[in-house]
């Protein structure tokens, strides 16, 4: 994607209010500070700011002007925009609020319609500008950030200027600064496929609030995080937080878990808060290649080094006992009582060159290794940062640090960071940050060029004139497509359920069909162990009495089934995402377990194995205390089959499945509900 005029331009035109203390005259003095010469001040008093002469109209200034700063009145917004036009511009920034976010859809669809006219590209409205340090852009209200390999896309403008006051204060280096906000023209989706392309962009921070196109979103992520990782922080996961992104940004955030299902789909690194946010991309930008999950943990004092080893626990990061070679070439410069084991405590007496053999040596087996260094007022933490370094360039593999206390910390932490070495404010946040980046390098390194969902051809429609297929319906669907159900026979009568039961064999289960029933077994509409024709009447007369004033129109029979091991599998929609498989233990404690994992439909087999792996409840799946594993082969290709329905019929809304049985060989889904759209 070609947007140099909007990140790299020559001559910048700001528009709005130029007198003191106003936007505008702040927009164009930061400009003016990050290394631009030529700005232009565009208002109605046609008013110089500093050497930025000032126009009545952008029409006016004879030189090329490649991008307009816009923070003038939405009311103006048209006209500037045709006058930009007339110009020649090619990028805007609208800084200007006032449009969809405060319900004037129709005012912002008016000037983007402008802007298509003249093929102007512009981020906003409603935005906090961008900013790039390579080429001295800063058209924005926020913080000044050094140069560096971070870059981070924002739905808000204010997050991204508290992400960049943190770059300012640790001194990591951001590379841009995309504050995109109503997301009129250039949206999320073009930002990240324009900074896959960007030699100075290392890594991606993403702030959301909510995503729009999350189909094509999740097929963008996907393929920028094969050529660098996107860490991203979504807010709104609660009801509460979802109902003020709505105000924020006037769009629905959807559901929190099915976002984490769409980003893990992707490839992209999902974290909590904007601290670990700007931590993560730290060490992104600053650490090589993690190409494994072993650890290596040297410190000098024991109790850091205990809780940094039960955090990599806790986090999946493996801490190995060194083989027997590796203890023996510490013990030969350590001391006696020293432990060996790994963490390495090198005690309070570790010098700078301990700490530097000891990090090399460990890392001879391991993938990476966090150093942990706890000093005293009165002595200098250098020489343990210049070992630590000594190491780094002998390994060249990833190593963070927490260094606390010394009479030169800040001094020994600035040397570790001009080395590409981050440090942190405990083990345990090291630990966090190498977790993660460990697991973006396991996606990258298997990545195919597959894409995100299964490719399924569209049959039509499954409903004809209701709302729901009813339940024997659905079991025939079900059987057709592939997905095994018991023997079933559906009885209008007293008289058609004997004669079913005496074909089906004894004993039985019957189940109420109805249209307005949906959970059954609350209303005393299933009745189970029916074991003779006098059980089959007195069960037809309570499920009929149970569904009065409801509109009852028959049972369903079926063999008594056991089934120790009951799973769930669901198909809903999301506002954002469209339809989603979820899959989890099932039966009558499904909402109470809540043991369900998620993917964006449609799916493959493997990544319904992934989804089968994922549940807590898993090892009861594969076995326990001498049981056989389940069928998990079949049970993937049920949940790949059953995730494809809505894409072979589009008038699907909701099915589950629940119970499906599952056994050694094989599974039979014993309940179905189908609603149509």
């Amino acid at each position: 994607m070609q947007l140099n005029e909007m990140f790299s331009p020559k001559g910048v035109a700001v528009f709005g209010s130029a007198g003191e203390g106003k936007l505008a005259n702040i927009l164009i003095n930061r400009v003016l500070d990050g290394g631009l010469e030529e700005v232009y001040a565009i208002n109605p008093k046609s008013q110089s700011v500093r050497n930025a002469k000032g126009y009545t109209s952008v029409l006016e200034v004879e030189e090329t002007v490649d991008m307009a700063v816009i923070a003038a009145p939405a009311s103006a917004l048209k006209d500037i925009m045709e006058d930009c036009g007339k110009k020649g511009i090619k990028a805007a920034v609208i800084i200007s609020s006032g449009f969809s976010e405060a319900g004037n859809a129709d005012g912002e669809k008016e000037i983007m319609e402008i802007a298509a006219k003249y093929g102007i590209r512009s981020i906003g409205p409603n935005c906090a500008g961008l900013v790039n340090t390579h080429a001295n852009l800063v058209a924005t209200l926020e913080t000044m950030p050094p140069k560096g390999g971070i870059s981070i896309i924002s739905q808000s403008g204010a997050i991204g200027g508290s992400f960049m006051s943190l770059s300012a204060a640790d001194g990591v280096g951001i590379a841009k600064f995309l504050s995109y906000g109503n997301g009129g023209d250039l949206t999320v989706i073009e930002l990240l496929k324009y900074l896959e392309k960007d030699e100075d962009t290392k890594v991606i921070a993403l702030y959301l609030e909510t995503v729009n196109n999350g189909r094509e979103f999740m097929e963008t992520v996907k393929a920028v995080s094969k050529t660098k990782p996107i860490v991203i922080v979504k807010s709104g996961r609660t009801s509460t937080g979802q109902r003020a992104a709505l105000s924020h940004t006037g769009s629905l955030a959807g559901s929190d878990a099915v976002f984490d299902a769409a980003i893990k789909q992707c490839g992209a690194i999902r974290v909590d808060t904007l601290q670990d946010l700007f931590e993560v991309c730290k060490g992104f930008s600053l650490l090589p290649e993690m190409k494994g999950r072993n650890l290596a943990v040297i410190t000098n004092s024991g109790g850091p080094g205990v809780m940094t080893t039960d955090q990599a626990d806790n986090l999946d990061l493996k801490i190995n006992e060194p083989d027997m070679d590796i203890k023996d070439e510490l013990a030969k410069f350590l001391p006696s009582f020293a432990g060996l084991r790994n963490p390495v405590d090198l005690t309070v007496e570790g010098s700078g060159e301990q700490y530097g053999k000891a990090i090399e040596i460990s890392l001879k087996q391991n993938d990476a290794a966090i150093v942990l260094y706890v000093g005293t007022p009165y002595l200098n933490s250098i020489d343990t940062a210049k070992g630590i370094v000594r190491a780094y360039k002998v390994s060249k593999k990833p190593i963070a640090v927490m260094l606390q206390v010394g009479k030169d910390i800040k001094e020994s932490i600035e040397y570790l960071r001009e080395n590409n070495i981050p440090c942190f404010a405990s083990g345990e946040r090291a630990v966090y940050v190498l977790s993660k980046i460990a697991t973006y390098y396991e996606y990258k390194n298997k990545a195919d060029d597959v894409p995100c969902f299964e490719s399924v051809n569209f049959k039509g429609k499954l409903f004809e004139d209701n709302d729901r297929i009813l339940e024997p319906e659905a079991m025939d669907f079900l059987k057709k497509i592939g997905i095994p159900v018991p023997d079933t026979a559906f009885a209008r009568t007293i008289e058609e359920a004997i004669e079913n039961a005496n074909v089906l064999k004894y004993p039985l289960v019957m189940k109420v069909v109805s249209p307005d029933i949906i959970h059954k077994s609350d209303c005393g509409g299933v009745k189970l162990n029916i074991g003779c024709e006098e059980k089959i009447i007195n069960s037809f007369k309570e499920i009929e009495k149970a569904a009065e004033g409801k509109d009852f129109q028959g049972v369903i029979l079926s063999p008594m089934i056991k089934g120790d091991r009951e799973v769930i599998l669901g198909l809903t929609n999301d506002v954002q995402f469209g339809p989603v498989i979820a899959f989890g233990m099932g039966g009558v404690y499904t909402e109470v377990l809540k043991d369900i994992t998620f993917r964006i439909a449609p799916i493959s087999k493997d990544t319904a194995l992934e989804m089968i792996k994922e549940i807590k409840m898993y090892p009861i799946l594969k076995g326990i205390r001498g049981e056989k594993s389940i069928d998990q082969n079949g049970l993937a290709e049920a949940i790949s089959t059953f995730s494809q329905l809505p894409f072979l019929y589009d008038d699907i809304q909701e099915a589950d499945l629940n119970p499906v049985f599952v056994y050694e060989h094989g599974l039979k889904a014993i309940d179905v509900r189908i609603l149509k759209k």
